[in-house]
């Protein structure tokens, strides 16, 4: 079978094998590249936004996009391509790195780095093949990645290096000499081509090239070339540069034997290729003469150190003069972080300096150390960095010496002040933690499992593999049991003292926080869900909006939590579990109850805002003023009210456990009701029978009967929606017996509706009709009236009377049409299709179903759009399309086996029918 590529260096193409496919204009090219670029990780939908439009979107770039999304996802299905899928807070590409050609190039340098020159040479050569021309052709402008270009400067040095380590000097200077002419300030390249000239016998040539490139950088940055390429054209000059490289020691200082203080690395690394790569492109521009500084910084135990000196050992033999290492203790419990001019004192004894002759002064100190190293090309590693005022002294002020920093906290002072490089490390894939276990306890079938429960997190995989190791008694079954327990989790995560193991990490992290951020962090334990924004949080801890994002961002900058998207804070898996442990140890019973009081009316004023925005709105909960207008998400329209749905159904759901829980029950089955709008939008069977369930207990347990009938209703309407036996005949006759009680209209009339379409499922035709024509009657808005017209076309159209049909449902499109409800307008577009099919009126048919489709793709309301495909492949049939047919029940079986498994079945019979 022919396997699907993306090609993004150069024009951005999707292949099929080696035929481009169509995917459309510069705004899909942008949006796959976009995907592509960052494969695997979740790119959010604002994040999408910016790179598309910049600073100036388009009203309707939201929808756009979603459009875009659904065009790309068709035609992916069409060749059984890669996925998108749906990841609040924005859209994940799923398919393996190695097909897109960026994530190749990568591959490809990383392993040419580690392999002998005639094998690294083929490698760069394929790498640098894969570019078709100018990276990301036929994009919207504002879309750049120039860590392309850096990429590709990277792997064509890296190719030329290995080219002159085998001798092929002829060629090298023939494809070096144009480059050079047209960039004579590009010192790398120009160096390269004076070793390929003087080795080929060409002394004199080289000699003048030097000095082309010396009168270059005069003529136009005012200076002389850098030390290398000075040293070089002396070496040249003199006759004495050997056939491989050697690198000058600094100038007027003797040559000295390369300084080693890197302490002993992992024995194997698992994972983190693309980090690896960062870092190799990082000293190709400092061997390219340019100042470097990177800083790598993650969250506790999240791997930093292991990365580096791992990396460190790798590349040493790169940094001739040798390497500098220093733990700067910024997070040791046991000892307070070390102070500049400690660590000078330590980076001066490895220097060579004599301890009577260090100076007394710390500016002194710091004088010294960078008149030893300057010149010299050295790497200096500061591992554990608390703050960018630590570290400050210890920067070198050569450009032919690298500094990495590692740290908990992102320390952007030094990308302001020193042009920093910073590269967040995040948890492994799942297959590099199974690796990393495997390493230390050996191949289990449940190390899969364990590697969840450890949350990818190198420090816990660790853990989790030498409790392994170091019994032969323990199972791994055991393990994962006591790991599955959440409240467990934390302590089997410990081993030997109290000061080792995942939680005292975080605890360690936490202690340092300043005191109103701490305060947060402390109410972020208190909060149920899995994310958390800025007005929840404000909500939470009664400060302004504007300041609740402040503090996320502060915790975000200590890595305790990840911005995943602009206002969507995340925490690990782990910094959860001990948040939550958090909170119950420091904050009193009377806090958490009044934080989680707080969250639950800041998300019922929210999903009563989004739901409103999403389109009709029939029982009469209104939360309008619990919350000030500023203290709420903007929801504008329909778009960012189903996002900001999507983004917080997870938390939606955990928090009505949570106040469940606790015994909130009118609480609970209002915000039930609130949450039940967004069925379309998530048509998740057991999602919407947990909450409806808890939410007719909840208003049993709160002795509510309104609350009793409209949540019954909706436990009715879900049975309908996914034919369940009875189609929730049994909850309207109920929601009918408690409502008789009751003096209100509203009620009654959705009592009507919802027993109306009941019994029209189960056959009873003509009392269906009748309870309908009721509802139509009595309704006391036109919202009812219009649901209540659509239901009673469907009962007459099962009753056999088509025109009656037809006539009622014009009339309810007309009012959803009216209304601006999408959901509904799709809805009845679908039945005018299936009525105009069955009165053999085959081109309204076809009409009213592709105009329903185009809606339903545009609103991502995926169950709509597979019940479209299936009623368009009817259609298509009745008209003698066969093809047609087919191709359309084809796609509905792969949107049910996504949405309702339960009706694969059926669409394929009728799939099978048509073979």
């Amino acid at each position: 079978m022919a396997q699907t590529r993306l090609q993004l260096l150069g024009p951005v193409q999707l292949l099929h094998g080696d035929e481009p496919v169509p995917i459309g204009g510069p705004g899909v090219r942008g949006l796959l590249a976009l995907l592509a670029l960052k494969v695997g990780k979740v790119v959010g939908l604002d994040e999408i936004i910016d790179a598309l439009w910049g600073h100036d979107p388009p009203a309707t770039a939201r929808t756009i996009v979603h459009g875009n999304v659904s065009h790309l996802r068709r035609i992916l299905r069409e060749i059984d391509g890669p996925r998108i899928l749906t990841t609040p807070p924005g859209y994940r590409l799923d398919v393996e790195p190695d097909r897109i050609d960026v994530h190749r190039a990568r591959t490809l340098l990383d392993r040419a780095s580690l392999a002998p020159p005639e094998v690294a040479a083929a490698l760069l050569a394929e790498a640098l093949a894969l570019w078709q021309g100018p990276a990301l052709g036929g994009v919207p402008d504002s879309l750049r990645a120039p860590e392309l270009e850096d990429l590709r400067l990277a792997v064509r040095g890296a190719r030329v290096d290995a080219d002159l380590e085998l001798g092929r000097h002829a060629e090298l200077i023939v494809e070096l000499s144009p480059i050079v002419r047209a960039d004579p300030l590009a010192e790398r390249t120009a160096g390269q081509l004076m070793r390929a000239l003087y080795h080929a016998g060409r002394r004199g040539d080289a000699l003048e090239l030097y000095r082309t490139v010396s009168r270059a950088t005069l003529r136009t940055l005012g200076v002389e070339p850098g030390a290398e390429l000075r040293w070089l054209h002396e070496r040249v000059l003199n006759d004495d540069l050997p056939a491989r490289d050697v690198v000058a020691p600094a100038a007027g200082a003797e040559p000295a034997k390369a300084i080693s203080q890197l302490p002993a690395a992992v024995p194997s690394l698992a994972g983190r290729t693309e980090e690896l790569a960062w870092l190799d492109g990082l000293v190709t521009r400092v061997e390219a003469g340019e100042t470097t500084i990177a800083v790598v910084t993650g969250t506790a135990g999240v791997g930093k150190s292991s990365l580096v000196v791992w990396w460190a050992h790798r590349v040493a033999a790169r940094f001739p003069d040798g390497v500098l290492f220093a733990s700067l203790r910024g997070f040791d419990p046991h000892h307070p972080p070390l102070e500049p001019a400690e660590l000078l004192t330590q980076f001066l004894l490895g220097l060579g300096v004599e301890t009577a002759k260090i100076p007394e002064l710390l500016h002194e100190r710091v004088a010294l150390y960078r008149s030893l190293i300057a010149g010299r090309r050295m790497l200096v590693l500061l591992d554990d960095a608390r703050t960018a005022e630590q570290v400050r002294p210890l920067l070198p002020p050569s450009a032919r010496t690298m500094t990495v920093v590692t740290s908990r906290s992102r320390l952007d002072g030094l990308a302001v002040s020193n042009a920093a490089k910073q590269r967040v490390l995040g948890t492994l894939a799942p297959d590099d933690a199974v690796r990393l276990i495997e390493e230390l306890a050996g191949p289990a079938s449940l190390n899969h499992a364990l590697a969840r429960l450890c949350g990818y997190l190198p420090l816990a995989l660790r853990i989790a593999g030498a409790r392994l190791s170091a019994s032969a008694q323990r199972t791994a079954e055991e393990l994962v049991d006591e790991l599955g327990n959440e409240r467990t989790r934390l302590a089997g995560l410990q081993v030997e003292g109290a000061d080792d193991g995942v939680r005292a990490a975080f605890d360690v992290s936490f202690r340092g926080l300043p005191g109103d951020v701490a305060e947060t962090f402390l109410q972020l334990g208190a909060v149920p869900g899995v994310l958390v924004g800025p007005h929840v949080m404000a909500a939470v801890a009664q400060i302004p909006v504007a300041e609740a994002r402040r503090r996320l961002r502060v915790l975000a900058a200590h890595n305790l939590i990840a911005e995943t998207a602009r206002d969507v804070f995340v925490p690990h898996d782990l910094v959860a579990l001990y948040l939550r442990e958090l909170a119950e140890q420091e904050l009193g019973e009377k806090e958490r109850d009044e934080a989680l009081g707080w969250t639950v009316r800041y998300y019922q004023a929210a999903a009563d805002r989004a739901r409103r925005r999403l389109g009709r709105v029939v029982d009469p909960l209104d939360f309008a003023g619990v919350l000030a207008d500023e203290a709420m998400p903007p929801l504008p329209g329909f778009a960012e009210a189903q996002d900001w749905f999507a983004a917080e159904w997870p938390n939606l759901l955990a928090v009505l456990d949570a106040a469940y829980a606790s015994g909130r029950h009118d609480d609970v089955w209002r915000l039930a009701r609130l949450g039940h709008t967004y069925r379309v939008g998530c048509p998740l069977l057991d999602e919407w029978s947990r909450m409806a369930d808890l939410g007719v207990a909840a208003a049993e347990a709160a002795g509510d009967v309104a609350g009793q009938c409209w949540l019954r209703l909706a436990r009715c309407e879900i049975a309908l929606t996914f034919e369940l036996p009875g189609f929730g005949l049994a909850d309207a006759e109920r929601a009918a017996e408690l409502a008789a009680a009751l003096a209100d209209e509203r009620l009654r009339a959705a009592v009507d509706l919802h027993l109306g379409r009941a019994l029209s499922r189960l056959g009873e035709h003509e009392k269906a009709i009748e309870r309908l024509a009721a509802a139509v009657a009595n309704a006391p808005d036109v919202t009812l009236r219009g649901q209540a017209l659509s239901s009673c076309a469907q009962a007459e159209k099962r009753a056999g009377l088509l025109p009656d049909a037809i006539a009622h449902q014009l009339a309810g499109l007309r009012i959803d049409r009216e209304l601006g409800s999408d959901d509904q307008v799709v809805v009845s577009l679908d039945k005018l299709a299936e009525l105009s099919l069955l009165a053999g009126d085959h081109e309204a048919a076809e009409r009213y179903v592709w105009e329903a489709i185009d809606l339903a793709i545009s609103r991502e309301f995926v169950a709509r759009e597979g019940a479209l495909r299936l009623t368009l492949g009817r259609v298509l049939r009745a008209r003698g399309d066969i093809d047609g047919a087919r191709e359309q029940l084809a796609l509905s079986v792969r949107i049910y086996e996504r949405v309702h498994p339960k009706l694969v079945g059926e669409v394929r019979a009728e799939l099978a029918d048509l073979q």
